[in-house]
């Protein structure tokens, strides 16, 4: 990758941690709750930026699936104290971007081993965003706390060229990180290009996740669901990369792309100012 596309790849991280500072009304850290989803299984929420944390308790200790931004750490802690008592022992990241992988570096301080797909791993290196992962995966992995089976799956590229998703086989849950959102101001697709994402991709990464077996989704931004949603979703991206197609085919400005992404895909000058130029490229 030459530097042009690294110096991309830190602006565009920087762009998320401006949109979820602007979400939170300056840099503080996210009010977070705790929301059920089956016994032992767990979600800290906020909803929007950063993104959800999934918790697994164990009789060994705990696995969570993301961990936000470094500044978050603290209160999902706190969140975390009024379910266990138990450490962390492993985090799973979903993909590199710092709404999901920026607290590892205090978790890796605590003693939890931090995973994810290789590529995540070397997008956090090559941009110097710190707390490697421990462990790295380009096929599916498996791991064993307390009993319990949780399966990690790299699928796409969609929102990076690093996305996995976990599943939770003895729940039916899958926690899809940011090839899915689904809740009030989240359901935006974000192509990140310098980090290998792509719009055409997103829908198979989609279909990959769909192979799987479980009942509920536990997104990358918004609300606990189900599969139909993540199905539906599936579908949006599919309209999305054929709407794309057909627009650049038919030689449509850069103008009348962005007021299409933005009347019916909901992109926002976030998006448009990080994504924009890139997903014309991709289709061009």
């Amino acid at each position: 990758m030459n530097r042009s596309v690294t110096r991309s790849a830190v602006a565009l991280w920087g762009l998320l941690a401006a949109m979820a500072s602007h979400a939170q009304f300056g840099s503080t850290p996210a009010d977070l709750s705790v929301v059920p989803v089956a016994t032992d299984l767990y979600v800290i929420s906020n909803v929007a930026v950063p993104g959800l944390v999934t918790v697994l308790v164990t009789d060994e200790g705990v696995l969570l699936v993301d961990d936000k931004f470094e500044i978050d750490h603290d209160n999902i802690m706190a969140a975390l104290r009024t379910i266990t008592d138990k450490p962390v022992k492993y985090v799973i990241n979903t993909h590199y971007h710092g709404d999901h992988a920026g607290g590892n570096a205090k978790l890796q301080a605590l003693g939890a081993i931090a995973v994810a797909s290789a590529n995540a791993r070397a997008q956090i290196v090559l941009n110097h965003l710190g707390g490697e992962q421990n462990i790295t995966t380009e096929g599916q992995l498996n791991l064993y706390l307390g009993g319990k089976r949780v399966e990690i799956h790299p699928v796409g590229p969609a929102h990076t060229n690093g996305d996995v998703v976990v599943l939770f086989p003895d729940y039916d849950v899958l926690t899809s990180g940011d090839i899915f959102a689904n809740g009030p101001g989240t359901s935006a697709q974000l192509v990140d290009y310098p980090g290998g994402g792509s719009a055409k991709a997103w829908p198979l990464a989609i279909d990959q996740a769909l192979a799987l077996d479980f009942d509920t989704v536990i997104p990358g931004h918004g609300l606990v669901s189900r599969r139909a949603d993540l199905q539906a979703y599936r579908d949006r991206a599919q309209r999305f990369s054929d709407t794309l197609a057909s627009l650049v085919q038919q030689k449509k400005s850069r103008a009348d792309i962005e007021a299409v992404v933005r009347s019916q895909f909901d992109w926002e000058d976030f998006h448009v100012q990080a994504a924009l130029d890139g997903l014309i490229g991709e289709f061009d």
